[in-house]
């Protein structure tokens, strides 16, 4: 029996989370979804698109897909879901949870790693984060949840958006990016989204594909704290690429948070970096660095992952993490006149960057 492909839908209350899994439940895709709600959430889907409004904890839908609430913890429903599968009871191809507004996925994510059993019958895909556009600024600077939500996702959906300027959007898109480079952003009108960008998104494959968004490698964006932190403590230089350069030594001056014409910048606690390196890394004391700082600071890593190059191994090692749990995989070899790089990204809560580059610098042959 090949595994069921789990989703993980979070997001910001009122972001149409409950419209997006309508959509997905009643479209015509011939799959049948199973639904985990969790049971205190604000917006529970309306029984009008249920059969039967009983006190089961599984309901069966009109279209052969079933909706079902937790009532003790995530764990006892995906078992409950699977044996009923299992005996024939139920039938479905995928599973999608739905977790509360203010809910922290990661837990979610980490019961798929940690219970064996969960792991032997469901994989899980993706981490899925709706942003309402017209609340996010707003809600990103008061929430911290909201934060972590971005900091999680394997792919943003924007929703709202024609309710907010351009500016505001591309501020947001900027503000998103810093934070998770790893998520392709799309702005979705209604949770008209097709499925082919809900499922099967691969998330937490463990493949070679290390998905952070190119102008975020730009050299100049990843270097330009080396170069102008000493001098520099201005917020907004963040966003300031244009001028990194000419007003590296004087650039506190305030005129210069719009230099770049639409960026406030807001100093938020999660935040991504990359770790680049075309030395090879010693397997041994790369252990012992990342078993050193998921110890300290797992609680406060979101996701991290990279493609590594490893002395002793023709092939590339893939590695990634939730919080205190870490994978890695030996990936495919790396191809004639390939570059050997390292690439790692980070996400988390007020990382010390200065740390991490230092310690994986110090972790190389």
């Amino acid at each position: 029996m090949s595994l069921i492909p789990t989703t993980i839908l979070t997001g910001f209350l009122g972001s149409g989370k409950t419209t997006l899994l309508k959509r997905v439940l009643t479209e015509s895709h011939g799959q049948k979804i199973a639904v985990i709600e969790n049971e205190f959430g604000e917006e529970n889907i309306d029984n009008d698109i249920l059969v039967s409004d009983t006190n089961e904890q599984i309901i069966q839908m009109s279209n052969g897909c079933i909706c079902c609430t937790i009532r003790e913890d995530l764990r006892a429903t995906l078992q409950l879901l699977a044996a009923k599968r299992r005996k024939g009871l139920l039938s479905f191809d995928r599973v999608v949870i739905e977790t509360t507004g203010l809910a922290d996925p990661g837990p979610v994510a980490q019961t798929f790693f940690m219970d064996d059993e969960i792991a032997e019958t469901f994989l899980l895909d993706a981490i899925l984060t709706l942003v309402d556009a017209k609340h996010a600024a707003q809600q990103l600077n008061d929430r911290q949840e909201a934060r972590r939500q971005v900091g999680f996702a394997d792919q943003i959906f924007i929703s709202k958006a024609d309710l907010v300027s351009p500016q505001e959007l591309d501020a947001l898109q900027h503000r998103l990016k810093h934070m998770n480079p790893r998520a392709p952003q799309r702005v979705v009108h209604f949770g008209e989204v097709a499925l082919s960008e809900v499922f099967d998104l691969k998330g937490f494959n463990l493949n070679a594909k290390l998905d952070i968004d190119p102008d975020f490698l730009k050299d100049d964006h990843h270097d330009h704290d080396h170069a102008h932190g000493e001098h520099c403590d201005h917020p907004s230089h963040q966003h300031d690429h244009a001028h990194d350069h000419e007003h590296g030594e004087h650039c506190d001056h305030p005129s210069h948070a719009h230099a770049h014409g639409h960026h406030h910048h807001h100093d938020d606690d999660v935040k991504s970096f990359v770790f680049r390196s075309e030395r090879a890394f010693d397997p041994a004391k790369l252990e012992d660095f990342l078993g050193a700082i998921v110890n300290i600071y797992g609680p406060r890593m979101l996701r991290y992952k990279g493609v590594l190059n490893m002395k002793g191994t023709e092939r590339k090692v893939i590695f990634q993490g939730v919080h205190q749990l870490m994978g890695s995989d030996l990936g495919p070899l790396w191809t004639e006149g390939e570059t050997k790089m390292s690439k790692m990204v980070f996400i988390g809560i007020d990382l010390p960057k200065d740390i991490f580059l230092q310690g994986l610098e110090q972790s190389l042959v």
